[in-house]
């Protein structure tokens, strides 16, 4: 069968899913599995494929996409038994900046406090999991209600880095597994 060339899609389920034509990138994972670094900083040109291996990476590793394993078939990360058993069993936060398109640095600041709000509340069973400290639990409301640690109101949004690209953090004996 023919493929299609899906052009600037950048979720990797889609791709798959509609099976688009797609160059198997799934080897980044494992080397990047297998390279012991905490923190892997990846820097690409524009429209390089750094979104979508980031969607990739999530989907392959995330505990949403646990028994997906359609995702992933005749993919060369697929080879390997042991990763295999590694598909979709990690909490994963993903965060991606490529939608914010906002006109002025106000609005996307806005913008991406949203989204940190946001991802505070859809993993805000964390807190529920007594692996928290009381401070850390604390700044988790804090951050799910729209404020921080220097907002008496807690309705401002949370302060953010500057954050050019993508980053990936690994602990391999992380608490919440």
């Amino acid at each position: 069968m023919k493929q299609t060339i899906g052009i600037g899609y950048q979720d990797f389920s889609m791709i798959r899913e509609k099976n688009y034509f797609y160059i198997d990138k799934t080897d980044f994972i494992r080397e990047w599995w297998e390279n012991g670094a905490q923190v892997t900083l990846i820097t690409r040109p524009r429209r390089f494929g750094k979104t979508l291996n980031m969607s990739m990476t999530e989907q392959f590793f995330s505990l949403d996409y646990a028994g997906r394993s359609d995702l992933f078939e005749g993919l060369s990360i697929w080879e390997k038994e042991e990763y295999r058993n590694l598909q979709g069993t990690y909490p994963v936060i993903s965060l991606s900046f490529a939608g914010v398109k906002e006109n002025t640095y106000q609005k996307a600041y806005e913008r991406i406090c949203q989204m940190l709000s946001e991802l505070y509340i859809r993993f805000g069973k964390i807190k529920d999991q007594e692996k928290l400290t009381d401070s850390e639990c604390s700044f988790f409301e804090r951050v799910e209600r729209g404020g921080y640690p220097g907002n008496r109101g807690g309705n401002s949004p949370a302060p953010f880095g500057r954050l050019s690209f993508p980053l990936l953090w690994k602990k391999s004996n992380h608490p919440f597994r």
